[in-house]
C-alpha cells in the first residue's frame, strides 16, 4: 500500500506544479493508472473486498463449521468449541486436508458477524433493577457462600445490597423490605430476571405466571414488574455489572465477620458512602439525585411485608415439624395437629391457629434436628425412663447446681427422684428468667 506522503507528492506534482499524468508517472516510477487513482483520493482509500474470499479447501466443510457454531449457542460459554478444537474435529472426523490457520480465520470472522449489538438505553426516575449475586465470606470463622441481592436505581446510581445464607424466597422478600426502607420509598417499576422465586412459569405468549409469594409482595407494595428474556442477562445489564462491582470492591479480599448481621451492617455502610459520590459528568451527588427521584416513588405502607416462606404441615409423633430438610420441635401437646410453619431468614416460627407455639433459630444444614428441651419436659415427666437418652436434652447446658440437685434427689428417692427432678426443670416453663 502506498503511503500518504507519496499521495501528497504525486498530487502536488500534478495539481500544483502542472505536470501531466505521464510526467508524474515517470517522475515517481508509477503506472499511469495508479497516478490517476491517487489524483482521485487525498489519502489511500484502503482495500475494499468486492466478493467473499474463495477458500477451495475449506468450502466443502464450511457447513459443518457453521453447524458446530450454531449448536454452541445453547451450551455454556466455558464449554463451547474453540477454533483449534473445530480444526481437530474436521481433521479427525471429516479428513479435512487444510491447515489450522484458514479454519481459525473463518471461525473468527463468523463469530464477529454473529456478536450481539445493543441499543443505548435511558433510565427514567422511579425505575429499578434487582438481581442476586454470590461471593465467598467467612462468618464466625467458617468459610461459606453468601448470596446477596442488589437493587439498583439506574437514574441516580444509588444501590442497596444485603447478604444471606441462601438464595431463598424469604431472603428475596426481606431484601425488598430493607431496600425500600433504605431508599425511602418504593420504585414504580422493577426489572428482574426469570428467577423461580418470582416466576412460576413462562407462558406461551411471553407472559409470566407469578409465584404466590411474589404476588403477595406486589400486592403489598403495588409496584409494577418487568422481566428480561430467558437466559439474557444483558436485558438488565446495569444491575448485572453492579453485582460484579460489589463483589470486586466490597468483598475482596474475602471478608470475615462474626455474623451476617455484621456483614450486612458493613454493606449498608458502603451503600451510604455511595450517596456522597459525584459521578463523572454530573453536577449533583448520587444522594442529591436520589432525593429528587424520591418524588416519583410510591409511598411505603405502614408495615413491611411479612418476609417469610409459609408452609402447612402436620406435627409428627416425635413432636417435630419438617421445614427445608430440617426438623424443629414444638410442644408435645400439639402432636399430630396441623400447624403453620413460617420460615424467615434467621428464624423458624410455628403457629397453631392464631397462637405462636414455637420459635427456633433457623438451620441451613441438611437433616438437622433443632430442639427446645422445654417442649418435651411434660412428656419426659410421664415417661421418666427416657430421661437418660432423651435427644432433646442432649447438649442442654445448665448450671452445675442442676447436676448436683439431680444426684441428691436420685440418691435419696430413687426413681421418684428422677420424676421430681424433671418437675423442677418444668419450672422453667413458667419462670423464664435467664439462668446465672
Amino acid at each position: 500500500m502506498y503511503t500518504v506522503d507519496l499521495y501528497r507528492r504525486v498530487r502536488q506534482a500534478y495539481y500544483r506544479d502542472g505536470k501531466s499524468v505521464r510526467q508524474t508517472a515517470r517522475l515517481f516510477n508509477l503506472h499511469r493508472q495508479t497516478v490517476r487513482k491517487m489524483l482521485e483520493y487525498s489519502v489511500p482509500p484502503g482495500y475494499q473486498r468486492k466478493a467473499e474470499p474463495y477458500r477451495p479447501k475449506l468450502a466443502p466443510y464450511a457447513g459443518i463449521i457453521d453447524q458446530i457454531l450454531a449448536s454452541d449457542q445453547s451450551i455454556l460459554k466455558k464449554q463451547r468449541h474453540t477454533a483449534k478444537r473445530i480444526f481437530e474435529r474436521l481433521r479427525d472426523e471429516h479428513d479435512f486436508p487444510g491447515h489450522y490457520t484458514i479454519v481459525k480465520d473463518y471461525v473468527r470472522e463468523k463469530r464477529l458477524r454473529t456478536q450481539e449489538m445493543f441499543v443505548p438505553l435511558v433510565h427514567p426516575p422511579g425505575h429499578a433493577q434487582a438481581d442476586f449475586g454470590e461471593a465467598l465470606v467467612d462468618i464466625g470463622g467458617v468459610r461459606m457462600k453468601a448470596h446477596f441481592l442488589v437493587m439498583d436505581l439506574p437514574y441516580c446510581d444509588a444501590y442497596f445490597v444485603k447478604a444471606y445464607p441462601g438464595e431463598t424466597t424469604e431472603a428475596f422478600c426481606d431484601a425488598h423490605n430493607c431496600a425500600f426502607a433504605f431508599f425511602g420509598g418504593v420504585p414504580r417499576e422493577i426489572l428482574y430476571d426469570n428467577t423461580k422465586i418470582a416466576v412460576a412459569r413462562i407462558l406461551g405468549n411471553g407472559k409470566r405466571k407469578l409465584t404466590r409469594i411474589f404476588s403477595e409482595l406486589l400486592s403489598h407494595y403495588l409496584f409494577d414488574t418487568r422481566f428480561g428474556r430467558p437466559g439474557k442477562g444483558n436485558d438488565k445489564g446495569k444491575v448485572e455489572g453492579l453485582v460484579g462491582y460489589i463483589r470486586r470492591n466490597h468483598l475482596v479480599p474475602i471478608p470475615s465477620f462474626e455474623s451476617f448481621d455484621a456483614l450486612n451492617a458493613y454493606l449498608e455502610e458502603q451503600c451510604r458512602k455511595r450517596l456522597d459520590v459525584r459521578l463523572k459528568g454530573r453536577t449533583e451527588t448520587v444522594g442529591e439525585m436520589l432525593e429528587r427521584e424520591r418524588q416519583t416513588f410510591l409511598a411505603l405502607p405502614q408495615a413491611p411485608y411479612d418476609a417469610s416462606d409459609k408452609q402447612m404441615c402436620r406435627v409428627s409423633s416425635l413432636s417435630l415439624v419438617r421445614y427445608k430438610s430440617n426438623d424443629y420441635s414444638v410442644p408435645v401437646e400439639y402432636g399430630h395437629r396441623e400447624v403453620l410453619v413460617r420460615g424467615y431468614v434467621h428464624d423458624v416460627v410455628v403457629s397453631c391457629a392464631d397462637k405462636v407455639i414455637a420459635r427456633h433459630r433457623r438451620s441451613y444444614d441438611k437433616g438437622d434436628f433443632v430442639f427446645d428441651p422445654l417442649h418435651y419436659l411434660s412428656l419426659i415427666e410421664r415417661k421418666v425412663g427416657a430421661l437418660e437418652q432423651a435427644a432433646p436434652l442432649a447438649g442442654w447446658e445448665l448450671p452445675q447446681q442442676f447436676d448436683t440437685l439431680r444426684r441428691l434427689m436420685e440418691s435419696r428417692m430413687g426413681k421418684r427422684g428422677k420424676r421430681e427432678y424433671v418437675q423442677v426443670l418444668r419450672l422453667m416453663e413458667t419462670f423464664n428468667e435467664s439462668l446465672p
